[in-house]
């Protein structure tokens, strides 16, 4: 089961909610207790006032009213002791009710204690309903305050997760992407100085890519004269197997610096597709025969796309020449539809490669040392880019597969 991964946007509205809830239960303790101490006093005062009441029509008459009781035996001990000492006195006992006991006693002058004891029931009601009013009021607090932090937590959480979405982008090679755009919006929040510091980071990635490829072009390019007079002059040495080995180390740089110079111009993404309608099998049969005549061709299903001719073959002369360099025979080429599978039966491609994608001037593992640059499958993947098409490497058991995937429209643009 896969793991919740609580968003910002559930981590800040959980946030204010229980701050929220925190702040109501705060403000609704204190009203309550600021009431019940308020409706305490205002009860000691009405009680107070009962007794004056009682204990003038006592003296007049001598006649318990308002319900006083002379030396009431259940007084509190507190207000029988407040009462020796000649005060006035009130006294309130909680009984754990809603309506504590509220008890009011004087000494007579002729001797004697009287008393009131009275319990405000109608009072404290009040403050049954006041707490009510606040249980309600706290709940519609922390409801809104939690709906707001959806609300701006989502908000917060959208800008950031397109953030990502286009610093991944960015990230896979796309330069025109530019992640203040793709928030939308000009807030001078957090998640803007984020997207203008990816923007200015990406633009001097791109600036740096730019230099460096042109610093390749320029020297594969200044090199390119000297190596054909290289070429031409070793042409004319005489016949022997030294002559032999400076015109094959010739020619290998010859094409190294032609690789070298392919791989820039794709780089550059300025590379346009002239684009034919072919019937895939017959092509692929052909170029394959021309470029290897030991590979095997099977065309499951043919299909007539619309390529350009040259790009394809350059594509299907690197993977051939791949898997003939680094894998075993038999090397397989199928054609299903749109896709055009190139099988060897060696040991496979080297885990780095399956993860990044084929990398310059890096040949895999061990087996492979000292033979390629690591340019053919570079070459070869920048091809199917301008091509629209899509090329995927995977381990077979046993060899390596690369499968072209040609797509069902020509490429917009030628490219």
């Amino acid at each position: 089961m896969r793991a919740f991964r609580a968003g910002l946007r559930w981590k800040l509205s959980g946030a204010i909610a229980a701050v929220s809830a925190l702040v109501a239960l705060l403000l609704s303790l204190i009203v309550h207790n600021a009431a019940r101490v308020t409706m305490i006093s205002n009860s000691r005062d009405v009680q107070d006032e009962r007794l004056r009441s009682a204990e003038r029509i006592y003296e007049l008459n001598e006649r318990l009213a308002l319900g006083a009781q002379l030396n009431d035996p259940e007084l509190p001990e507190p207000l029988r002791l407040a009462v020796e000492e000649g005060e006035r006195a009130t006294y309130v006992s909680d009984n754990g009710d809603d309506a504590p006991d509220v008890w009011a006693a004087t000494e007579l002058p002729g001797g004697g204690v009287l008393s009131l004891h009275s319990r405000f029931t109608d009072r404290y009601s009040v403050l049954a309903d006041l707490d009510r009013t606040l249980v309600v009021g706290a709940g519609t607090v922390v409801v809104g305050s939690t709906a707001l932090g959806v609300l701006v937590g989502g908000q917060l959480s959208r800008r950031l997760r397109k953030a990502a979405t286009a610093a991944g982008r960015v990230a896979a090679g796309d330069a025109e992407v530019r992640v203040r755009d793709a928030i939308g919006g000009r807030g001078q929040d957090e998640a803007d100085d984020l997207a203008r510091a990816i923007d200015a980071m990406a633009d001097a990635l791109q600036a740096r890519l730019d230099a460096e490829r042109r610093v390749t072009a320029d020297i594969a390019h200044e090199l390119r004269t000297p190596v054909t007079g290289l070429v031409t002059a070793a042409e004319l040495l005489p016949p022997g197997r030294p002559s032999e080995l400076v015109r094959d180390r010739a020619q290998v740089l010859r094409t190294l610096v032609e690789d070298i110079l392919e791989v820039a111009r794709l780089d550059g993404a300025a590379e346009r597709a002239e684009l034919q309608e072919i019937a895939l099998g017959e092509f692929v049969g052909r170029r394959v025969r021309a470029l290897d005549p030991q590979a095997v061709v099977e065309v499951l299903g043919d299909a007539v796309v619309t390529t350009d001719p040259r790009r394809l073959e350059r594509i299907l002369g690197n993977l051939l020449a791949n898997a003939g360099r680094h894998g075993a025979p038999p090397i397989e080429v199928t054609v299903d539809g749109r896709r055009v599978r190139v099988r060897d039966h060696g040991p496979g491609f080297p885990a780095e490669l399956l993860v990044e994608g084929p990398s310059r001037f890096r040949t895999g593992s061990t087996d492979r040392a000292g033979q390629g640059h690591g340019l053919g499958l570079t070459i070869a993947v920048g091809q199917a880019r301008v091509l629209g098409a899509r090329l995927t490497f995977r381990n077979a058991e046993p060899g390596a597969a690369a499968t072209l995937h040609l797509p069902a429209n020509a490429p917009v643009g030628g490219g």
